[in-house]
């Protein structure tokens, strides 16, 4: 606990920018004071407070594993009679690998956009070699 407890810490001191690089105890027990909580009395209140902050912190985590983490993107050309790599690939996916790979079809005629959703890193639709090659990048970061 004592190592999470000086990454906080280290990071939120330099984030607010307030406190600088020798800060104070009072300056530091300010940035995590509760505003509801009146002033610690002893140890056991402090640890209190500090437990409650890493819950606070789990919880954020926890929120942006649902957030797009990981993308991978495969341009190319899949008709002769086009120049350049105008079609694509891209994948978006959260931390456990789910989301939605995207792609782009550019032809002479028009362009056609498909969209298919993403499981534990595997879609239940037929994926394309490069549609395969978009998840395979996002899930590699």
């Amino acid at each position: 606990m004592l190592e999470w407890f000086n990454r906080i810490v280290s990071k939120t001191i330099v984030s607010k920018g307030t406190v600088g690089s020798n800060p104070t105890p009072a300056a530091m027990f300010n940035l995590f004071k509760n505003k509801k909580d009146k002033e610690p009395k002893n140890l056991k209140e402090v640890l209190r407070q500090f437990e409650e902050l890493k819950k606070s912190v789990e919880k954020i985590s926890q929120k942006s594993k649902a957030s797009v983490q990981k993308v991978g993107m495969v341009r190319y050309n899949p008709f002769s009679d086009v120049g350049g790599d105008q079609s694509f690939s891209i994948a978006l996916l959260d931390g456990e690998n789910n989301g939605i790979v995207i792609t782009s079809l550019f032809s002479r005629d028009g362009n056609r956009v498909y969209g298919k959703s993403v499981k534990n890193g595997k879609s239940e639709y037929s994926l394309s070699s490069e549609e395969k090659k978009a998840i395979e990048k996002a899930i590699k970061l």
